[in-house]
């Protein structure tokens, strides 16, 4: 008896370590049909496919691009930082783009928030397991960028520079 995956997402046929088939199934849609139209027990769904345009790691992959992403949950991994704290040392970033961040953080279980019972109240936000997991590479990243900015630089004066900007 064969198996199709029935949603349309165009994802490989690799299971992904770690996540189990409810949890990937939930989160995409995906439920593995036999012929009959009848779920197949156990089955594990396809591994996502970013490269597919209705794979939901896309959501994912938009929320680590994001520079603000990157540069708050930096900071946050250090130690737990109060909403004042975090807006006072991103230069840049504003009180709305700060709360959309870190509520989009907190709901990708990247951070948690903590009210702190002080007057007046204020919040405390901290990484989570799987937030560190994340951070590590998000490190990584941010070395790079800090190593190769010079070249990165010099790259776009001649780019520019030959008239095609």
């Amino acid at each position: 008896m064969s198996a199709t995956f029935m949603n349309g997402l165009q994802c490989g046929m690799v299971s992904i370590p770690g996540i189990g088939a409810t949890d990937m199934a939930a989160a995409s849609g995906l439920v593995k049909k036999a012929r009959n139209g009848n779920p197949v027990p156990g089955a594990e769904p396809p591994r996502p496919n970013p490269y597919a345009a209705a794979c939901p790691t896309r959501l994912l992959l938009d929320r680590i691009g994001d520079k603000w992403t990157v540069l708050v949950l930096g900071l946050i991994c250090e130690n737990p930082r109060r909403f004042n704290a975090l807006r006072r040392e991103i230069e840049g970033l504003t009180q709305k783009m700060l709360a959309q961040t870190l509520r989009a953080l907190e709901r990708d279980g990247l951070i948690t928030r903590t009210v702190l019972p002080t007057a007046p109240v204020s919040v405390e936000y901290a990484v989570t397991p799987l937030g560190l997991t994340l951070a590590a590479t998000l490190e990584e990243l941010q070395r790079w960028a800090r190593e190769h900015i010079g070249e990165v630089l010099g790259a776009q004066r001649r780019y520019d520079g030959q008239g095609r900007s």
